[in-house]
Parts: structure tokens; sequence; C-alpha cells
């Protein structure tokens, strides 16, 4: 296996994989090639993905804000989990981040997740009682309702 740094090159496989995943409904960015490829290059050593014989199972999409990180479809391909891939990715990520100055990290995760939940605890990271995720999608009729309340 290897981890390495997710380029755009990569987006073809790595969108094939985003698309096995049952589920992969959160759309915490612009997923679309070139909403990848601006995120990519705000971004450029902290993406990541796991390959196995030329083949990605596995990726990260790492960012940050200058302040703080945030991992966003984080995913094993089904057949590879439970190998210790996401481990070693989020470790990947880290690392990266640390390079940059960046200490503080969150993600964000589906409840109903029980591998991916039982995977972020063992890992001994928090999970926060005390936030709510909220979600606003911008366009024209959405800002003015909103501008009207």
């Amino acid at each position: 296996m290897t981890i390495r740094t997710m380029t755009i090159e990569d987006f073809d496989q790595v969108h094939a994989l985003w698309m096995t995943i049952k589920g992969f409904g959160i759309r915490s960015i612009d997923d679309s090639k070139e909403g990848v490829e601006r995120f990519l290059k705000r971004n450029p050593t902290t993406s990541v993905v796991a390959e196995i014989d030329n083949k990605i199972v596995g990726s990260i999409l790492c960012g940050h804000d200058g302040r703080r990180g945030c991992l966003y479809h984080v995913c094993v391909d089904e057949k590879y989990r439970r190998h210790g891939i996401g481990k070693a990715m989020v470790v990947y990520a880290m690392q990266a981040l640390k390079k940059e100055k960046i200490n503080k990290v969150s993600l964000i995760a589906f409840t109903v997740n029980d591998i991916g939940n039982a995977f972020w605890n063992t890992i001994e990271w928090t999970e926060r009682k005390d936030l709510n995720y909220y979600e606003f999608v911008l366009n024209e009729e959405n800002i003015t309702a909103f501008n009207e309340q």
C-alpha cells in the first residue's frame, strides 16, 4: 500500500470511489472536478490517497484556513476496510497539517456510521456534544428569503 498526496489527476478514480460509498451524500465541499481542483490548489500538500496495485482504495480531502484543519470525504473502499488504510491516511494528513503549523483538526462524520464512529473513537478523537452542524445553500432565492426574515 502507498499513501501519497492527492493530485487532480486522481480525480476520476477518487470520484468513482466516492460514488461506491453508501450514504455519501454529504456535500461539505464542491466535489465536482472543478471544485476539487480549486480545493487542491488551496491545499496542495494535505489531501491524501491510498493506492494498492495502482488502484486508489482510499482518500481524504484535507484542508485548512490557516488555523484549523478539516478532513472531508474520508473513505476507504469497502473491500479494503479494517486493514489500517484509513488510519494511515489520517496520520499522513495530520503530519502534513503539522508541517503547515496547524494543530487543531476537525471532521464531519455521519452519526449513523458504526465502523467510522468506532474508528474515530478508537484513535481518541473527541466527539463534541456541544456542536451542531448547520448547512445553508447559497442561491438568490435562499439569500432573499433569509434576508427577509
